[in-house]
């Protein structure tokens, strides 16, 4: 089979809906909700379309296509300056100590504080493969494709940018969120999620907590979630470190999944791909093959192909 990466269009709403069906929810930037697809859908097509020489409050939106069958098998986005609409909140990790001379006692652990440190950083997300088309390389050519976007459209983006992972869930249940989210908000994991996605998190500035938690009066299993990315995402999180993202302690405040930036001219694919004809090439070792960008304006499409010899 032959795949392609090319931007999202009003066409593609329904087979995006049904992709967003095989998530079972957790990925708050590819809901499963047709009006907010179809919005960000046109928000892309939008921002595709205007001349800027600076991130404003754009989003691009990429699906992954058989190009034998017409059918969409995965998606991916960037969003170009977070922050703009509503504020990003982060949990940051820290530890904090304390000594008491006059007991001879030391006590440390860890505090979780309410920050908004990536407002204005680009982000990618909303990644997402449908099950048939994990294999042959589909991740690394969904994933890389946006930064080739980044390279070729370098004025639209900021100088940092990040990417939340889903955090981990016992089954259903999102410890974490049980732990401390519910306990102010009174509703479901995945409804507080959808709602964040579909609605924005003005709530999150009106009801969470503005001080810091102390990790050790959580229960154990919340803990334990606090940096650790659901299963589905741990190849994904392999790519964005290969890619050159790390993480030191910036994790999502619904279920403390990591959240791992980076400088995008740091990018392995930034600093690796070249200048070829109309696009560009990034050749992957050990693979003999490349991703091959084409570039008309925003007519953007990457494919992979076998390496010349």
């Amino acid at each position: 089979m032959t795949h392609q990466v090319r931007m999202a269009c009003k066409n593609d709403v329904d087979a995006l809906l049904e992709l967003a069906a095989l998530t079972a929810g957790g990925l708050t930037n590819f809901p499963h909700d047709r009006g907010v697809l179809a919005e960000r859908v046109a928000w892309s097509e939008q921002s595709c379309g205007v001349i800027i020489d600076s991130p404003q409050d754009e989003f691009y939106l990429f699906v992954l296509e058989d190009t034998e069958t017409g059918r969409i098998v995965g998606t991916s986005s960037i969003y170009s300056k977070i922050g703009v609409r509503w504020p990003f909140y982060s949990y940051k990790l820290s530890r904090i100590s304390h000594v008491s001379n006059g007991t001879g006692r030391h006590f440390s652990t860890h505090i979780l504080t309410l920050v908004n440190d990536f407002d204005g950083a680009s982000e990618v997300g909303g990644l997402f493969l449908a099950p048939q088309a994990r294999s042959a390389g589909l991740g690394q050519l969904l994933s890389r494709s946006r930064y080739l976007f980044i390279s070729q459209h370098r004025e639209r983006f900021g100088s940092t940018i990040v990417a939340e992972m889903r955090g981990w869930l016992d089954g259903a249940i999102s410890p974490f969120w049980e732990a401390v989210g519910r306990k102010f908000f009174d509703s479901e994991f995945h409804a507080a999620d959808l709602y964040n996605a579909t609605q924005g998190n003005q709530f999150i500035a009106d009801l969470m907590p503005k001080f810091p938690i102390y990790t050790a009066l959580l229960p154990l299993d919340a803990q334990s979630a606090i940096g650790r990315p659901h299963v589905d995402a741990v190849p994904a999180k392999a790519m964005l470190e290969a890619e050159g993202f790390v993480y030191d302690g910036y994790v999502d405040i619904f279920d403390a999944g990591p959240t791992l930036h980076a400088r995008i001219d740091q990018l392995r694919t930034i600093t690796e791909c070249r200048l070829v004809g109309d696009g560009l090439e990034l050749p992957l070792p050990g693979r003999n093959q490349r991703l091959r960008a084409r570039n008309s304006g925003l007519e953007f499409t990457v494919s992979l192909e076998a390496l010349e010899s």
